[in-house]
């Protein structure tokens, strides 16, 4: 989920299709942002990787078998990492 043109979104979404993932990718005008993080905030309170602690909930936001799963940082760290992978396994989100 991410703001309609923004350049992390694509790059989260590139990322994603490259491991072989089909995401759901949710585009949020701008206008409409504060009220989408509101209810997003919402949602997932108390759970996801703290970026709720950190402040307000900024995108993209990644959710990985319907949980929220993290950020540009978070995406990019636990590819890195070699995380991704078997988590985006673990929730079906790969065939292989």
């Amino acid at each position: 989920m991410g703001r309609r043109g923004c350049c992390m979104s694509h790059v989260v979404k590139r990322l994603l299709q490259c491991l072989g993932a089909n995401p759901a990718i949710y585009e949020i005008e701008e206008e409409d942002e504060n009220e989408v993080v509101d209810e997003l905030e919402n949602i997932v309170a108390g759970g996801g990787d703290g970026q709720k602690e950190a402040g307000k909930l900024q995108f993209p936001a990644v959710f990985v078998g319907g949980e929220l799963f993290g950020g540009l940082d978070r995406i990019m760290s636990a590819h890195i990492t070699g995380e991704l992978t078997p988590v985006l396994k673990k929730a079906g989100a790969l065939w292989l």
